[in-house]
């Protein structure tokens, strides 16, 4: 799969595909000491490091996946202030709903906004049957989005990621179905998010 993503514009986002020159964007989080493991990476040590992992993200293209979004804030003259992507997509069937915003950046909503469109995409435009999303149980502002993207809490697996580092951790996962999508209740929701 090698198309490029769609330019999905909201209220106060532009989402785009990632590209090598959002390197020095994403290094200013990627590099925060606490960042990365509460998202399941090892912090990068410098902009080239950042860059080679971006070059990753794009490559995971040639083996079927969809690639990664950048987040970009309209006010800030379209800085990157984030990622978000569809993972471990299986075609017809479902994905993983991944996202990042750069701490000086959140709070503020920005990651229901650029999620929600990035579920509207994998329902009507992919045609998946699923969507899940999961969350260590101490990163309480990841679960705050799915809470606000109305996703079905369905358990905790317990030790159910293993970090770079080789630790374990409980996760709680998440998820909404094609069914609860399209409902009446789900499209409200999704007409309050994009007011």
């Amino acid at each position: 799969m090698s198309s490029k993503l769609p330019v999905i514009e909201t209220k106060r986002l532009i989402l785009r595909e990632i590209q090598l020159s959002d390197c020095v964007d994403m290094f200013e989080y990627a590099t925060l000491p606490y960042f990365g493991p509460m998202a399941g990476w090892q912090p990068h040590r410098t902009v080239g490091e950042t860059r080679s992992i971006i070059q990753l993200f794009l490559d995971k293209k040639k083996y079927g996946q969809l690639g990664k979004f950048a987040v970009c804030l309209k006010e800030e003259n379209n800085k990157m202030i984030g990622t978000l992507e569809l993972h471990t997509y299986l075609r017809g069937f479902k994905a993983e709903l991944g996202y990042s915003i750069n701490p000086k950046y959140q709070n503020k909503g920005y990651a229901t906004e650029a999620a929600i469109e990035a579920i509207i995409w994998g329902f009507e435009d992919l045609g998946l049957a699923r969507i899940e999303c999961s969350t260590y149980t101490h990163n309480f502002s990841s679960q705050k989005v799915c809470e606000k993207l109305h996703f079905t809490f369905e358990g905790i697996r317990k030790k159910g990621y293993q970090l770079f580092d080789g630790s374990l951790h409980d996760i709680k996962c998440y998820a909404i179905t094609e069914d609860e999508y399209f409902s009446n209740e789900y499209q409200n929701i999704i007409r309050r998010i994009r007011k």
